[in-house]
């Protein structure tokens, strides 16, 4: 799915056999109404790769009988109160209030009951094993570390730091972490100082929707995915794009996506007389992205931050292999020399696009490999897979 999309692709139902188990899992676990505080819901314009894994996830355990709520920050054009593929959505305060308002409502009971709560930290914690005792768990896709300076002013980002890097750790020492990767579980126990035994790795999945089909491009088309903002580190892309044609003569490149940079980027491409070969269409509807991934002769991402990298799992199963920064997340969803390469520095990523535009051979061997291990990769197994994890804490509390 596209993770700057705020709509969803077409509802793609869980298979029979693994909406039964989850249904299964949540009676025995005593989970009839999960309770998931967010950041931003899949409605928000910035919405990204979480809020696309909140809605996958939700959707299977609605689908399997939950009675599931998500409590988020306000989205413009929509309403405080909705509902998508059969779970509660409520958008109440902006991106700050959206901390206390949303813990106010849970302690004084105003979202209705519940057996079991999501904390979905994004940067900033919901604080969750401070006022709630009962079942509970995290989802943490990466530690933003840097981000925060990349983003805010000083002060802002000093605090948000602390927070995330100091202050909240220490309460969350007995909670259950769910991460995207291994690479990420161990940046998260360290950074975080958390033991790694109770963070457990469940892999994102990838909408059926994707899939090989159509024809490449006749000429070297390179596909970025994401929001236009500092982390994605797309002026360093732009940059090592001018340098990539200059070596192999004909390219087209398209960055997909909305983000307060876009103005800058736009400059950029401008003063490098690269309008005519680098585009930035903003979002495109699923089916017009998926006939890019299919088009592509590789897709790419010059991230400095990620718990997977799901773009670059999008484009393998539509056959097309990732040349991509060498980060925690990337090194999980790419396979180095197998479903795509990773680059340690912008002129190692810069090279190994040089190497895959002018070797077929590499590039029909990478992009088989993609294709076998997306086919590995499904929404079904995470929803049971984040479903398991909660119920495992349900049963421990019950047994205290």
């Amino acid at each position: 799915m596209q993770p700057n999309a705020p709509q969803a692709p077409v509802p793609q139902r869980g298979a029979a056999d693994v909406i039964a188990k989850l249904g299964d899992v949540a009676a025995v676990a005593g989970l009839r109404a999960i309770h998931l505080l967010a950041w931003r819901d899949l409605d928000d314009p910035e919405a990204g790769g979480s809020e696309v894994h909140a809605a996958q996830v939700a959707r299977r355990w609605a689908e399997a009988g939950i009675d599931v709520t998500m409590r988020t920050s306000y989205a413009p054009n929509r309403p405080s109160h909705g509902a998508r593929d059969g779970y509660r959505v409520i958008r109440k305060a902006g991106r700050y209030l959206v901390f206390p308002r949303a813990v106010a409502s849970e302690v004084s009971g105003r979202m209705g009951p519940r057996d079991g709560l999501v904390e979905i930290w994004n940067g900033v914690p919901f604080l969750s094993p401070i006022w709630t005792r009962g079942p509970r768990m995290v989802w943490l896709h990466h530690v933003h570390g840097e981000m925060w300076h990349q983003v805010f002013t000083p002060g802002l980002a000093n605090l948000g730091s602390r927070i995330e890097s100091r202050w909240a750790p220490p309460l969350y020492r007995k909670t259950p972490i769910v991460t995207l990767s291994p690479s990420s579980r161990d940046l998260i126990a360290k950074r975080l100082n958390l033991d790694p035994s109770k963070i457990s790795v469940v892999p994102p999945g990838i909408d059926t929707v994707f899939s090989p089909g159509g024809e490449r491009s006749p000429e070297p088309l390179l596909v970025a995915v994401g929001r236009l903002v500092p982390v994605k580190r797309l002026p360093d892309m732009v940059r090592a794009m001018v340098e990539l044609r200059k070596r192999v003569g004909q390219l087209q490149v398209v960055i997909v996506g909305e983000g307060y940079q876009r103005p800058d980027l736009e400059t950029q491409v401008a003063d490098a007389n690269a309008e005519s070969w680098i585009q930035l269409p903003g979002r495109l509807p699923t089916d017009q992205l998926v006939d890019l991934y299919r088009r592509a002769w590789a897709v790419t991402s010059f991230s400095g931050h990620e718990g997977w990298g799901m773009t670059l799992t999008e484009a393998a199963a539509c056959g097309t292999p990732a040349v991509a920064s060498d980060i925690p997340g990337h090194r999980d969803a790419v396979v180095d020399n197998e479903t795509g390469l990773l680059g340690g520095s912008d002129h190692d990523i810069v090279n190994l696009l040089e190497e895959l535009i002018t070797d077929a051979p590499l590039r029909d061997r990478l992009s088989a490999g993609a294709l076998e291990r997306a086919a590995t990769l499904t929404w079904d197994a995470t929803a049971l897979g984040t479903l398991t994890v909660l119920a495992d804490d349900a049963r421990r509390r019950a047994r205290r």
